[in-house]
């Protein structure tokens, strides 16, 4: 340490410093009064150049402090800063000699918790989101040719020359109409509701005849701001210039920031675009595209009516041709009728010829069927005798047996029906005798 700083001797002879030794001195003084130092903060404007080293600022409510993260402190890291997190930070004061800043040169990062900032955006991004404000419903496409753009921004904003360059370079014929306002800073958000509540209303009146400004008819509303940290577009994240976006007339267009931030204003907008010259080119298509079309549509007038005359009277002379011979019809007519005609007859002929065929055909097989139905009928005939034949009872008696009766005629088939002294007549095959029972022997 560099004790002739703080020498008596030095309290009533002043020294004459270099600026590089002075600030060489700062640091040494840091270093001995508050190395090594642990912080917790913020973290706002992370960035990581293509060194691998990590620069970024720590805040608090009431103050801020730049800081450095060298690579191979940076490769220690198990997770990736984000704006607004919330971080505790281990490393050393010193003195950055080339621009003479105080910054903290970080040997280690542990996670704290989200920063304050950001869990109020997440609260009130999640309750805005619950209340539809976000959906893709309600969400408007934009107008394919606007008759005017109205923009909200500050007058001093790099963002005012983005938009109006674009613009100027694609649609020169689309007229702007600029609602200024503060984009950053205490009252900023209410500068920004007004701005664009008052184009608001232009475009759900109209325009005022009376007023000499001219003012035009606006169809979509361009929110345009630059890129910065979460603090720099803490305007964007007002609930009520949330809704007074939602409750827009026409489309908003969100046009804040860079590619990768993102606010309640870009959520809760019809369309997001990832920078304001971004915005400018989506509410403007070239004007060269335009004319383009137009010409082509010049083109298809001029040849419209030229083609339409010619096929007009291609028709018309085929309808005359068609009225102007009329015989020809006729004669082509009765010709169909001849020929269908003389088809009928021809078909009427082949039929006939086919029938008398068949006819013959049947008369030739007649004889021959009949004598072979004759045949099976007759044989059919002599099964049956045969059968009957055998079924006669007398072929039975032939054999020796005797049919028994009693005198009323009534058969007796056993020896239970025959009483003694009862006269029975025995059928046989050549006649029948008259007999008494002597006895009878049931088995």
């Amino acid at each position: 340490m560099n004790t002739e700083l703080f020498s008596p001797a030095h309290a009533t002879a002043r020294r004459v410093w270099a600026v590089g030794a002075l600030a060489r001195a700062a640091a040494d003084a840091l270093q001995a009064r508050f190395n090594p130092v642990a912080v917790r903060g913020e973290v706002s404007g992370f960035a990581q150049a293509a060194s691998g080293h990590c620069y970024f600022s720590l805040k608090d409510e009431t103050g801020q402090l730049r800081c450095a993260m060298f690579r191979r402190a940076a490769a220690l890291l198990d997770f990736t800063p984000r704006e607004g997190d919330q971080v505790e930070l281990h490393g050393r004061l010193t003195v950055y000699e080339p621009r003479g800043d105080l910054q903290l040169v970080v040997e280690a990062m542990t996670r704290a918790g989200q920063g304050a900032l950001f869990e109020q955006f997440l609260r009130l991004k999640a309750r805005l989101q619950a209340e539809g404000l976000f959906d893709a419903a309600r969400k408007r496409a934009l107008p394919v040719m606007p008759r005017g753009i109205g923009l909200v921004t500050s007058l001093g904003a790099a963002a005012l020359h983005d938009v109006l360059t674009a613009l100027a370079r694609r649609a020169p014929h689309i007229p702007v109409l600029l609602a200024p306002a503060a984009v950053q800073g205490a009252g900023a958000a209410a500068e920004l509701r007004g701005a664009l509540q008052k184009l608001a209303l232009l475009a759900r009146n109209g325009p005022d005849p009376a007023s000499p400004s001219g003012a035009p008819p606006i169809d979509v509303i361009v929110l345009a701001r630059g890129g910065g940290s979460i603090e720099d577009l803490w305007t964007f994240n007002d609930e009520p210039l949330a809704r007074a976006i939602a409750a827009s007339p026409v489309p908003v267009v969100s046009g804040v920031g860079h590619e990768t931030d993102f606010t309640i204003a870009d959520f809760v907008a019809d369309l997001r675009a990832p920078t304001p010259t971004a915005a400018a080119e989506l509410v403007s298509a070239p004007r060269e595209q335009w004319l383009a079309a137009i010409d082509a549509l010049a083109e298809r007038l001029a040849l419209a009516p030229p083609r339409r005359l010619d096929a007009e009277a291609q028709r018309i002379d085929w309808l005359a041709a068609r009225l102007g011979r009329p015989a020809s019809a006729i004669t082509a007519e009765r010709a169909r009728l001849e020929r269908g005609a003389e088809r009928l007859r021809h078909a009427l002929a082949l039929r006939l010829e086919r029938e008398r065929a068949r006819l013959a055909r049947s008369s030739d097989r007649l004889p021959a069927a009949l004598a072979r139905q004759r045949e099976a009928a007759r044989e059919r005939l002599h099964r049956a005798e045969l059968r009957l034949a055998a079924l006669d009872p007398r072929r039975v008696l032939q054999r020796g047996y005797a049919w028994l009766q009693d005198t009323g005629g009534q058969p007796i088939t056993r020896a239970a029906q025959a009483a003694p002294g009862q006269a029975v007549t025995a059928t046989l095959a050549d006649g029948q005798i008259d007999m008494t029972v002597a006895r009878a022997r049931v088995r």
